[in-house]
């Protein structure tokens, strides 16, 4: 799952804690990479009880990692398996591998 602000892949984990950031945003599980995890302004959904953007999503529910307040979310539509990118839309696998073989192939 890519970042949902700049769309950077996570590379294989080092041993230790990962320095990538769950959140949730629009009621979907999203990634932050550490570079985007700077900025203050993140868009990340917050606990309606302490406040908190340490949330997780699973299976229709958000829980808050902070108090352990769960609710149910508010949306049950299906979830595509790549993260929203800050401009709301998910990514296309097919315009992603593209992109990588851009990169790799210099193309512009």
């Amino acid at each position: 799952m890519p970042c949902y602000r700049c769309g950077a892949r996570q590379t294989d984990p080092v041993r230790g804690v990962s320095p990538w950031r769950r959140g949730v945003r629009r009621e979907t599980q999203v990634l932050v990479c550490p570079d985007c995890q700077r900025s203050h302004d993140l868009d990340l959904d917050t606990c309606a009880g302490c406040g908190s953007a340490a949330l997780i999503c699973r299976l229709g529910e958000v829980e808050c990692r902070s108090c352990g307040a769960v609710r149910v979310a508010r949306t049950t539509r299906p979830v595509d398996s790549g993260a929203l990118l800050a401009s709301g839309s998910p990514p296309g696998l097919s315009a992603e591998v593209e992109a990588a073989l851009d990169r790799v192939l210099g193309r512009t």
